[in-house]
């Protein structure tokens, strides 16, 4: 009976050992996001000329740092993951000693900056594919990741036509245009008519002057002879 009670105890302390299991839950969801990350940046594909030199970019985060991160750099060759360089970093402070498998590839990263992107030089058409930066960081117990770069080779590149947009800017500047010269067009006919008013309003007044002298009224010329006396 003893232990049965006891084994009944336990179970009226669920709610508390379901509350540290929530915690642990919190925990290990705020390490998953620290884990290691690898970029090849926000527009993952290039398309270049043959013949010519291009880079393929990336980074590595982790927000605990990183300790022995193993990365490499492997080429999709018709299926077959192929490997193109491979190193490791000791650690944020130690550039790393590369590995170069192919003649035509240059490590160009700095590792101060998580920089382990590579020169791809004098590319052909069958340098055209999908190239893959991948990392292992082991101070997150091994937690790896990678991230893909797309490379297109053409003969040239394509001419953008600019037709379309050179039509709707010369649209938008000639609508702003006329905007401004009929607002110009208002405010000089506004200034005219002001004027004409104030030219109306200065012959009403000479006129109504004018009146005044010919009837006779006080005030005018007429009244300004003085009255003869009678003998």
């Amino acid at each position: 009976m003893e232990d049965r009670w006891m084994w009944d105890d336990s179970l009226r302390l669920g709610p508390p050992y379901r509350s540290i299991g929530f915690i642990v839950c919190l925990i290990l969801g705020a390490w998953s996001a620290q884990a290691l990350e690898m970029s090849v940046g926000k527009i993952p594909s290039l398309e270049a000329v043959n013949g010519s030199t291009v880079m393929l970019p990336c980074t590595y985060a982790s927000c605990i740092g990183i300790e022995n991160l193993y990365f490499n750099w492997q080429f999709n060759q018709s299926g077959t993951m192929k490997k193109v360089c491979e190193s490791t970093i000791p650690s944020e402070e130690v550039e790393p000693d590369v590995t170069i498998f192919e003649d035509r590839v240059t490590f160009i990263g700095k590792n101060h900056h998580n920089n382990v992107s590579i020169l791809l030089w004098n590319i052909t058409f069958e340098d055209a594919g999908f190239y893959t930066c991948f990392g292992v960081n082991p101070k997150e117990k091994g937690r790896n990741h990678s991230a893909k770069f797309h490379l297109m080779v053409v003969e040239e590149l394509r001419v953008v036509d600019n037709t379309l947009t050179i039509i709707i800017a010369s649209a938008v500047g000639g609508a702003i245009g006329l905007l401004i010269g009929f607002m110009l067009l208002k405010n000089l006919t506004l200034f005219v008519l002001s004027k004409l008013e104030e030219k109306n309003k200065e012959c009403l007044v000479s006129s109504s002057g004018i009146d005044n002298t010919e009837n006779g009224l006080s005030g005018s010329k007429a009244d300004s002879k003085p009255t003869p006396k009678k003998k």
